[in-house]
């Protein structure tokens, strides 16, 4: 597995560690305010970093860091995904896993091979929106739609440590939007709600974020369905 970008450490990508973000390439979904636009559109072209080095690196900061974002892209694309977990908790790691949900088989593999610390998925937008948020057909997330719903089941009854968050976009998110989302994940451990910022990696360039007051506002719709809401990243 090549790993494609590494942040060598961070205290925000895997709450309560310091930690190292490994980034993944390629994804199935294409979401136009997505800010890795190299890793999904020319992974290719992304400088790499092989196994052996990647490994290298983690035995020697063992002492330093605890634990492990593995990102993307969309990591669980790749069947070899639990061999480079195994080999890093073998180095005494916590492992924290992003994902878009969409592979809710590896998902349960990772799980069963207690692979897994901590878990985050991408609540994209209401399913009613999810096709427009995530760059995709409509064909194609109906064919996806299944693998979605026992994801979000899955983690929720797994026992491991886990939230689900949303990236909120003026011009994709809407007050009903959110009022569906909190029907779907309904008593879910944790929900965040993160703002759109602008920057050169976007996808789709042109997008606005909400106001802090509406953010706020989507929060108290929430709270109904899920006790545990919250910004994160808002000043």
């Amino acid at each position: 597995m090549t790993s494609y970008g590494l942040n060598k450490t961070t205290l925000l990508d895997y709450p309560g560690h310091l930690a190292a973000t490994i980034f993944t390439g390629g994804c199935n979904f294409c979401c136009p305010f997505c800010h890795n636009k190299d890793l999904v559109l020319s992974p290719a072209s992304a400088l790499t970093i092989s196994k052996d080095e990647l490994l290298s690196f983690l035995d020697k900061r063992k002492q330093i860091l605890d634990g492990i974002c593995i990102t993307g892209g969309e990591p669980t694309l790749y069947s070899d995904l639990p061999e480079l977990i195994k080999r890093i908790k073998e180095m005494g790691y916590q492992i924290k896993l992003d994902t878009n949900g969409t592979n809710p088989s590896m998902l349960r593999s990772l799980y069963e091979q207690q692979l897994l610390d901590y878990v985050a998925m991408d609540i994209k937008n209401s399913l009613d929106s999810y096709s427009k948020t995530a760059g995709i057909s409509t064909q194609t997330f109906a064919s996806l739609k299944p693998a979605l719903l026992e994801s979000v089941s899955l983690i929720q009854t797994s026992g491991i440590d886990y939230e689900f968050r949303t990236t909120v976009v003026s011009e994709l998110h809407t007050a009903e939007d959110f009022k569906k989302i909190g029907q779907w994940i309904y008593g879910a451990k944790a929900y965040y709600l993160q703002s759109y910022e602008d920057s050169p990696q976007v996808i789709q360039p042109g997008f606005h974020p909400h106001s802090k007051d509406t953010l706020q506002s989507f929060v108290s719709l929430l709270k109904p369905y899920i006790e545990n809401v919250e910004l994160r990243g808002i000043q």
